[in-house]
């Protein structure tokens, strides 16, 4: 049963993550401290766009610690494809769709946590949000989370080494961070890199969170998002899980 089998790859999962409580918060702190020390300098600047500055920089935080979080799960897939963990996990009749899904399922879970307590905080520093449009951003998280996770789990069963992931991993991550608008909304920036920064999907994702986090449901910003989420998720487990059909093949 696929539902069974997702469960079983899960909860191994889980454990493992409960039994380092210092990843669990260490991956909140770089956008924490963005949120502490970057935040105040933006209160009295016209952004721009959606909402006043903390509803510009929090979605933006939010979907960056999907974004350097999720990039990052395939790390361990390759030291247990060195290990032969992952060829033992393949002999057994679990699901391959499960093996991908179970791992993606506590990546999501951590990382919506890990947006709880970001969230938290901005609401100290000043956030003012709708109840709706936070839960939204956690939804966007989530969906990010998927696709990021799904596709680093795919690139580390094909690469051989940790030294081979990491750098093909910040080749994507720092382009996409900086062309998404995460940090300021892409607005601000002349006509060319904003139709650059168009042809990334995860800008219409940091697009639609904001719209939530301003109380603006039913913008174009919202479908566009809620579209290039749903498409990326799919097509990201699709990849995931011929990775894990192929691997050792």
């Amino acid at each position: 049963m696929p539902l069974h089998d997702t469960a079983l790859v899960f909860g191994r999962c889980a454990r493992q993550t409960l039994r380092s409580r210092f990843h669990m918060l260490f991956g909140v702190l770089t956008p924490l401290l963005y949120l502490v020390l970057f935040g105040p300098l933006l209160t009295r600047l016209p952004l721009g766009g959606h909402g006043d500055s903390w509803q510009v920089l929090v979605p933006g935080l939010l979907l960056q610690l999907g974004l350097f979080g999720a990039s990052f799960a395939g790390f361990g897939i390759v030291l247990e494809k060195q290990w032969g963990v992952v060829e033992r996990m393949r002999a057994t009749p679990v699901s391959r769709l499960a093996l991908l899904l179970g791992r993606v399922l506590r990546d999501v879970v951590l990382f919506v946590v890990q947006a709880v307590l970001l969230v938290l905080a901005a609401l100290v520093m000043g956030l003012r949000a709708p109840l709706g449009g936070i839960l939204v951003g956690f939804a966007f998280v989530a969906a990010l989370t998927v696709i990021l996770a799904s596709l680093s789990y795919a690139l580390a069963l094909r690469a051989s080494s940790p030294q081979e992931f990491g750098p093909v991993v910040n080749a994507v991550t720092m382009p996409s961070m900086l062309l998404s608008g995460l940090m300021l909304p892409m607005a601000l920036a002349p006509g060319w890199l904003d139709l650059l920064s168009r042809l990334m999907p995860l800008r219409y994702l940091v697009d639609a969170v904001r719209s939530a986090y301003a109380g603006d449901y039913t913008s174009p910003d919202m479908l566009y998002g809620t579209v290039a989420a749903a498409v990326c998720a799919a097509l990201a487990v699709t990849v995931g899980t011929r990775g894990f059909r192929r691997a050792g093949t």
